[in-house]
């Protein structure tokens, strides 16, 4: 890996750290997500600093280049990410679901005691 690359990838494995701390501390990020994006930021670094490692990895699957190794698993990292929020939208629709007739009831309660209560009162 040419020194340029080396310095520039270890440039944005900070860059990402630095963006993820920050998106906490403003808390536009849930501390349950930055753990995955401080790993991703983790990996990246350890990669850079390390290519000899991404060259064995490269070996180790059957791949022809290095960077043929970065983009599968950015692929597969994007395929969790996708993953992990289907099953997040999921949970979240199911709650929803359950809110609205939640709702419903305690209007249907509500609308039916007020009708009782008027008809007392006349």
């Amino acid at each position: 890996m040419l020194v340029r690359q080396k310095i520039f990838a270890i440039l944005i494995s900070i860059v990402i750290f630095i963006a993820i701390i920050e998106l906490v501390r403003r808390k536009k990020l849930r501390m349950e997500y930055s753990w995955f994006w401080l790993m991703t930021g983790t990996g990246l670094f350890i990669l850079a600093v390390w290519y000899d490692l991404l060259v064995a990895i490269t070996k180790f699957i059957g791949a022809g280049f290095p960077t043929s190794t970065l983009f599968f698993f950015g692929i597969i990292f994007l395929i969790m990410v996708n993953l992990h929020f289907t099953v997040e939208l999921s949970s979240m629709a199911n709650k929803l679901k359950d809110l609205i007739q939640e709702i419903a009831l305690l209007k249907s309660k509500n609308q039916t005691g007020s009708k009782d209560d008027m008809g007392k009162q006349i």
